[in-house]
């Protein structure tokens, strides 16, 4: 009896979805991840050379020997290297790069990126901003002019968007030359094509949602036409793909329901138009989804879906909630024969 009643005294406490969880490992979805990105990171050697390769190189040991120096000597927690997210930081990082960019401040940048953006939060899980993001932005804040400008053949070149920043449109690059990866710009965002052929891969194995992508690139699609901009080329360069598909989807960073994760992509099309052409930068993908997180828990708070039943139902086949009402119905009967009790009296 005593088991059973122990048993009938368990409470369910019903939450708001989603309530399905993937069967991979975090490692697996890390996995998954790099091999969709890992193409678009070839091209990029291809196209600039070896340097950019020792760049990605540099940037994915970095991050994960920062994590594990701060793990086992700083923090004092488990070593969580295994699970890729540091090597895949590294990677994202290195692709937000140019490929000529001095190697020490590769490790400067998976510095903050690892052991400010990440570890100092808590670990993974943790993190408020996206950790590669970070990384780029202080970079581009304290090296501005060797993060918008590329060495190509021995040739001082701007990115795309910087050059149409300057009005120079006749030395625009062709749309095909955007799309294949023909073009200066930071290492693994160079390519659209392998990119979109990388996100198409995480869409189907369910790695990601279209929530996010869509709403940010349909944001800056529509936006694009009061701006008088060319859509295609708002589209194509910069690190729109790069980080509509593996940058504002990150797991830890972006809101948790569907409502919010369209809003916060809308959020970052805003800033990222807004950027692109009232700002100091060319380029607004880095900022809009770094600012986009800091308003990711007040977006799941308000777009959090309504739970559906009763919060707290007790035990097996109702019985707990039976035993109760039994005993407020005896409370009850016990109350009224208060009264009879003081009269006799």
């Amino acid at each position: 009896m005593a088991e059973t009643e122990k048993i009938t005294e368990m409470k369910f406490t019903i939450s708001p979805s989603p309530h399905l969880r993937s069967r991979e490992t975090t490692a697996q979805i890390m996995f998954s991840v790099f091999a969709a990105l890992l193409p678009s990171g070839i091209w990029g050697v291809y196209v600039y050379g070896l340097h950019s390769a020792l760049v990605i190189l540099v940037s994915v040991i970095s991050c994960v020997l920062f994590e594990f120096l701060s793990q086992k000597f700083i923090f004092k927690t488990r070593i969580k290297i295994s699970d890729g997210s540091a090597a895949l930081t590294g990677l994202l990082m290195a692709y937000c790069l140019p490929p000529d960019i001095a190697l020490w401040k590769v490790v400067v940048g998976a510095f903050f990126a690892i052991f400010i953006a990440k570890e100092c939060f808590g670990g993974i899980g943790f993190n408020i901003f996206n950790p590669a993001l970070i990384g780029r932005a202080v970079l581009l804040a304290s090296f501005p002019a060797s993060m918008t400008t590329w060495q190509i053949h021995g040739v001082t070149q701007a990115s795309p968007l910087g050059i149409l920043r300057e009005k120079l449109n006749n030395e625009l690059p062709s749309w095909m030359d955007l799309f294949i990866g023909r073009i200066p710009g930071s290492i693994g965002e160079v390519s659209k094509l392998l990119l979109i052929l990388g996100a198409i891969f995480l869409l189907i194995r369910g790695i990601i949602t279209w929530h996010i992508p869509v709403s940010y690139i349909l944001t800056v699609v529509i936006l694009s036409i009061p701006f008088k901009q060319d859509i295609m080329f708002q589209l194509l360069s910069g690190g729109l793909i790069l980080g509509a598909f593996f940058m504002a989807t990150d797991y830890v960073t972006s809101p948790l329901y569907a409502k919010g994760q369209i809003i916060f992509g809308i959020g970052c099309g805003v800033l990222t138009t807004l950027i692109r052409n009232l700002g100091a930068y060319p380029e607004g993908v880095c900022y809009s989804i770094l600012i986009m997180n800091i308003l990711v828990p007040l977006i799941d708070r308000y777009t959090k879906p309504r739970v559906f039943g009763v919060s707290g139902v007790s035990g097996v086949s109702g019985v707990s909630g039976k035993k109760k009402e039994k005993e407020k119905e005896e409370e009850k009967e016990k109350e009224k024969e208060k009264p009879k009790e003081e009269g006799k009296k």
